[in-house]
C-alpha cells in the first residue's frame, strides 16, 4: 500500500476520533480537554493519535474565532442551533482551514464532507461543503443550513391541546 494512502487513512481516523471526543464532551457537558485526557489515558477505547489530539486542542483554543466565522456563514442558524455532529465536523474543518498549514483546504473540506456523509443527515454534506468552501475562499456569502427533520401531519389532523400551565 502506498504511504500516502496509509497516511490519509490514519488522518481520517484521527479526524473521526477528534469528532467523537468533541461530540462526547458536548453531550456530557464536559470540557473537551478532559475528555481527551481520559481517552488518551484509557485502555478501553481506541488510541488517540497526536493528530486527533492536535485537532481537539486546536478547536478548543480557537473556538471563539471558529464559531464566529461559522456563525457568519450559516444563514439562519447560530452555531448553537446546528446539529451537534455538523457543529463538530465544521469546527474541525474550520480549524484545519484557518489554523493549519500542513493540510490543503480541499483535503480538509473533503474529509469534513465524508464525516458528515457518514454520521449526519442527507443534507449535511452539502451544508458542510458550502460553509467550509466559503470559509476557505474568503467568500462570506451565507450558506443555508439543512432543513431539520419534520413530522408531516395529515391535513385533517387536530392541533394538539396546549398543555402549558398558566
Amino acid at each position: 500500500m502506498p504511504q500516502h494512502a496509509t497516511r490519509r487513512g490514519s488522518r481520517s481516523k484521527a479526524r473521526k476520533r477528534a469528532l467523537d471526543i468533541l461530540f462526547e464532551s458536548e453531550a456530557r457537558a464536559e470540557d473537551p480537554i478532559e475528555v481527551l485526557r481520559r481517552r488518551v489515558a484509557g485502555s478501553d477505547a481506541p488510541p488517540v493519535s497526536d493528530f486527533a489530539a492536535t485537532l481537539v486542542e486546536g478547536v478548543v483554543s480557537h473556538r471563539d474565532h471558529i464559531d464566529a466565522a461559522l456563525g457568519e456563514l450559516a444563514r439562519g442558524w447560530s452555531v448553537e442551533r446546528m446539529a451537534a455532529v455538523d457543529r463538530a465536523v465544521l469546527r474541525i474543518g474550520a480549524f484545519e482551514i484557518l489554523f493549519t498549514d500542513d493540510v490543503d483546504d480541499a483535503v480538509a473540506i473533503d474529509e469534513a464532507i465524508q464525516l458528515a456523509r457518514e454520521l449526519s443527515t442527507d443534507d449535511s454534506p452539502r451544508f458542510v461543503n458550502g460553509v467550509l468552501a466559503a470559509l476557505a475562499s474568503g467568500d462570506r456569502a451565507p450558506v443555508a443550513a439543512p432543513a431539520r427533520e419534520r413530522v408531516e401531519l395529515p391535513a385533517d389532523a387536530e392541533p394538539a391541546a396546549d398543555t402549558t400551565p398558566e
